[in-house]
């Protein structure tokens, strides 16, 4: 019983985390472009699916990696071994952006830009190489990120030190992006 309750109250997260989403898409769709939905039945079921997927999802994380994770985090802590909690943070950083679904369908969507822009060859293998490079990339730059959160913590550090360095680093970034990727960028 203690297992459907909770499975309820993940559904119902669910939920209420993809409302406002829906709730723009719709907006938009009906009120911004004045069009009906062009199949409202499958939009729904589509709808369902998401809502179910990211139930299961989040429910399959909270069973299964976020106590392992935690169990290795304390155990790295308490071993003071920050090499290894350095790699740690970094792994689970690049790990779970490289397998986000929204990065892979963004870096789809961005190789399909390049590639209409002429940046890129207009075929599927370009295509796909161009978008797991941008994967690759992201995943990098994400685990280095944690690395640096963790290690920022660790150090006591500013904050506001890193958040300067970074905005430096996206406006000189910037200049020499490719105009084309640019508007995917920010």
């Amino acid at each position: 019983m203690e297992q459907l309750k909770s499975f309820l109250g993940t559904l119902t997260s669910s939920i209420r985390d993809l409302l406002p989403i829906v709730l723009v898409v719709a907006f938009f769709q009906l009120v911004v472009i004045q069009q009906p939905f062009p199949d409202l039945a499958r939009v729904l079921v589509g709808c369902l699916l998401v809502v179910l997927g990211l139930t299961f999802f989040i429910r399959g994380l909270e069973q299964g990696l976020f106590p392992i994770g935690e169990s290795m985090a304390y155990a790295f802590a308490r071993k003071a071994s920050l090499p290894w909690l350095l790699l740690f943070a970094f792994s689970l950083g690049f790990g779970t952006t490289i397998a986000e679904p929204a990065l892979t369908a963004v870096a789809a969507e961005a190789a399909s830009i390049a590639a209409n822009g002429g940046a890129i060859a207009n075929n599927d293998d370009s295509m796909a190489n161009y978008a797991l490079g941008l994967r690759i990339t992201v995943a990098l730059s994400v685990g280095f990120a944690i690395l640096t959160g963790v290690y920022r913590i660790l150090r006591g550090w500013p904050i506001q030190y890193l958040i300067i360095s970074g905005y430096i680093g996206v406006v000189i970034m910037t200049i020499f992006a490719p105009p084309e990727i640019i508007g995917i960028a920010y």
